[in-house]
């Protein structure tokens, strides 16, 4: 159950970063923030918040069992 965890919290926090935007240089990131609407832009950080929060409460639980 921890590998199951461990796991699922490291993909959770990359996809985050893909979609937040966080792996990309700053040129790229101008250009992606130009280039969309408000509404897509508010849509993909929520998705990526979304994600990130998974992420970080799988990689707790995850914490949890090993310690115990």
């Amino acid at each position: 159950m921890f590998r199951f965890f461990l796991i699922a919290g490291l993909v959770c926090i990359f996809v985050s970063g893909i979609y937040i935007g966080a792996w990309t240089d700053g040129d790229r990131q101008r250009a992606n923030f130009y280039s969309e609407t408000p509404k897509n832009r508010k849509q993909r950080v929520n998705i990526g918040l979304l994600f990130g929060l998974i992420g970080v409460i799988s990689l707790l639980i995850a914490g949890i069992i090993y310690f115990n």
